[in-house]
């Protein structure tokens, strides 16, 4: 989710979910420790609960990034075992790291040793030819002995070489029996599972099995997904916001933040997927590709795409 779960996509969805567990973007250590903290850290109180996510794998950094994110208020420092890209393997993290589970494990002890707050790890199946259920359990079992009482399991390996991030998000099958074998063998662990769930029926059928599920890409194209998760999961029956009232609520946030310099695409991006197969979409999405780019492009913009919509009842 790199570059889309910046934080004015999290301002966004929080105004459809009170409660789902939002994540960051993947941040490098190295990018924290020498680059912008606040820009790469800073989020609104409304955000809560956040977890920041993690890459890297020397455990001293990792121990140093884990305690600026304590103090700067996450509620959770998640460690990225599963991202295939070139670029993260070209820096020794990721899923490449599922190869070194004893190095995995000494930086989750070094992590949690630095924080109060839950340390967890965000992982794959299996890598290459890596994959059998037997090197799974010894990798789980390596990091849980070093600390990691949760782990996030994307039910579908990774293939190192040969398939692009993209294609690594589709081609290998997902093994949703593996991540609940998981489960049943490690009981002791939370175990949640990420991986082509589509809508909150199917997540709700796989916590009749574990602990909870993880919807990354899907919550981002249709974001309105989220608006019965509150009430199906957390208990909290408020009245569920209408598109149109989330759209308005998020106004006064673009009006701030165009005030401090943002460009309007910037946040407009973020919203593209909000009337996700409902009569008229397309026209809402062209036109805010179309126009929101522009120089001087305000929050009228966004006013004139819903006015553009076919169907008005959001």
């Amino acid at each position: 989710m790199m570059e889309w779960t910046d934080r004015h996509f999290r301002r966004f969805i929080r105004l459809i979910s009170r409660h789902a567990l939002l994540y960051t973007e993947m941040v490098v250590t190295g990018a924290l420790i020498r680059g912008d903290r606040e820009r790469l850290l800073a989020f609104d109180p409304s955000e809560h609960p956040l977890a920041l996510q993690l890459g890297g794998s020397d455990p001293a950094e990792l121990a140093r990034c884990a305690g600026i994110a304590e103090a700067y208020g996450y509620d959770e420092v998640n460690l990225n075992v599963g991202c295939p890209s070139d670029r993260v393997q070209n820096g020794r993290f990721g899923a490449c790291l599922m190869a070194e589970p004893d190095l995995v494990a000494r930086c989750i002890e070094a992590m949690s040793r630095a924080v109060s707050i839950p340390v967890t790890v965000k992982t794959r199946i299996g890598i290459d030819q890596r994959d059998s259920y037997e090197d799974l359990c010894s990798f789980v079992e390596t990091v849980a002995s070093a600390g990691c009482r949760t782990l996030i399991i994307h039910a579908r390996k990774a293939w190192l070489n040969g398939l692009s991030p993209k294609e690594n998000r589709a081609v290998p099958p997902l093994r949703y029996d593996v991540v609940q074998r998981i489960k049943q063998n490690f009981s002791g662990l939370e175990i949640i599972l990420n991986g082509g769930i589509i809508d909150l029926d199917q997540a709700q059928s796989h916590m009749k099995v574990v602990d909870g599920v993880m919807i990354g890409r899907e919550a981002y194209h249709n974001p309105y997904l989220l608006a019965e998760v509150d009430g199906r999961f957390y208990n909290d029956h408020h009245p569920i916001p209408s598109r149109k009232e989330v759209l308005d609520a998020y106004l006064p946030y673009i009006h701030e933040q165009l005030r401090s310099g943002l460009r309007l695409h910037a946040l407009t991006r973020h919203i593209l997927g909000l009337f996700h197969a409902v009569p008229g979409a397309r026209h809402w999405r062209r036109y805010l590709s179309e126009h929101a780019n522009k120089a001087g492009a305000d929050a009228r913009v966004i006013l004139a795409a819903a006015d553009k919509m076919m169907c008005r009842s959001f």
